[in-house]
Formats: structure tokens, C-alpha cells, sequence
């Protein structure tokens, strides 16, 4: 029986001193992919990860390393303290036109586990890219001069609405008149 107790404790201890920390236990991130959009090609693009300590000790970012060489990428070097947050910068270079997905992966220390994020975008040609911003900038005056517009149209009916309303009459209050009979 002692030896099945003595076993049964070994395993516990052995078990514990096994046990993995996870990410989830430790960071939160505010967003694990970051979507630039349509991007200009030749123009670089930085995108910020934010992470949260949400572990009782300090938590330290040992690696966020690209997955290619188009990125470079700086982290928080200090410990990150309980419930405060550090960042993961990342900028994508944009030479290459079309769609791209990148990943950097994350090590914390103390942790195994590596943590992937990501950002995503479409490179366009300077050209297609000013004239998407043109037309979008013109959309945009077209919905205000519309809402002008809107807006006069309105004011000039409850002008017409005025106008044509007949004007109320107060009348004037009558006066006692004292009705003078002259006896002949």
C-alpha cells in the first residue's frame, strides 16, 4: 500500500512539474490578423499587435519573428506586467503587386507554444490606387452635395408651407359704444 501511495504521489508531483503553460493562459490578443486593404505598391505599411498580460507575473516577448523577409518587425522588450499590454509591430514592404498574407509567429517565455499572427492586404499599382482613392473621394463629395441638396429642397417647401398658410386675424376688441336718445 505504501508503495502505491508513494507512486500515486511521484506522479502527481512529476505531473505538475510537467504541465505546460499555454498561450491563452498568459496574452490576450486584441486582434490576431490585421487586413490592410488596398495598398500602394511601393509604399510600406505598418500594422501594431496588441497584447495583454493576462497571467499573474510578468510577461516577457521573447521572439516575434517574419515568416518571410518582407517584414521587419520590433516587439516590447521589457516585461510586460500584469493586465498591461505590450506591442508587436510589423511592416510589410509592398513591392510585389496582389494579394498577400503574412504571418509572424510569437514566442513568450516560459511558454512552448508558439502564437501566429497575421496581416493581410492587396498591393494595387499607384495608378489603380489613386484613382480607387479619387473615386471614393468623389463618392463622398457626391453623398454630401446630395445631402445639401436634400436639405435645400426642404427648407424650400417649409418656405411654400409659410407662405401659402392664411395668416390668422386676431380681432380687434369692440368697444362699449353708449347709445345717446335725445327726447323731443
Amino acid at each position: 500500500m505504501k508503495k502505491i501511495l508513494l507512486s500515486a504521489a511521484v506522479f502527481a508531483l512529476s505531473a505538475t512539474a510537467f504541465a505546460q503553460t499555454k498561450i491563452a493562459e498568459v496574452a490576450k490578443f486584441a486582434t490576431e490578423t490585421i487586413d490592410f486593404g488596398k495598398i500602394k505598391q511601393g509604399v510600406p505599411q505598418k500594422g501594431t499587435f496588441t497584447v495583454t498580460n493576462i497571467g499573474k507575473t510578468p510577461l516577457i516577448i521573447e521572439q516575434a519573428n517574419p515568416t518571410c523577409g518582407c517584414t521587419i518587425s520590433d516587439y516590447t522588450k521589457e516585461p510586460i506586467a500584469p493586465g498591461k499590454t505590450g506591442v508587436i509591430n510589423a511592416t510589410y514592404n509592398a513591392a510585389a503587386m496582389g494579394h498577400f498574407e503574412k504571418h509572424l509567429t510569437v514566442k513568450f517565455a516560459g511558454v512552448d507554444e508558439m502564437k501566429s499572427i497575421t496581416f493581410t492586404g492587396d498591393v494595387i499599382a499607384a495608378e489603380q490606387y489613386d484613382k480607387d482613392k479619387m473615386q471614393a473621394a468623389g463618392n463622398t463629395a457626391a453623398t454630401t452635395d446630395n445631402v445639401k441638396e436634400k436639405e435645400a429642397a426642404a427648407n424650400e417647401i417649409k418656405a411654400k408651407e409659410t407662405a401659402t398658410k392664411p395668416a390668422t386675424l386676431k380681432k380687434a376688441p369692440v368697444k362699449a359704444t353708449k347709445k345717446v336718445v335725445k327726447n323731443s
